[in-house]
């Protein structure tokens, strides 16, 4: 709900997004949609995964353009203008 609410206000290319460890696919869907408005995306990698569920449909369907472990998450946010 809410990657798919950022993408309906335009947002689109202001935001960086991504998907962690998780069940299901509803968050990679809204992170498709909102990578399809401009946004830098990613997902988590499966070796740190405890789940990779999530992190796996948004690679498969394009919403995440790069994956990271979780140790390297933080410094790729701090790099984001």
């Amino acid at each position: 709900m809410l990657f798919r609410s950022a993408a309906d206000t335009g947002v689109g290319a202001h935001c960086l997004a991504g998907v962690l460890t998780g069940m299901g696919r509803d968050g990679a869907d809204g992170l498709k949609r909102l990578h399809e408005t401009g946004a830098q995306t990613f997902a988590q990698d499966e070796a740190s995964s405890v789940v990779y569920g999530m992190p796996r449909a948004a690679r498969e369907n394009g919403g995440a353009q790069t994956e990271f472990s979780l140790g390297a998450i933080a410094a790729h946010l701090a790099r984001f203008p």
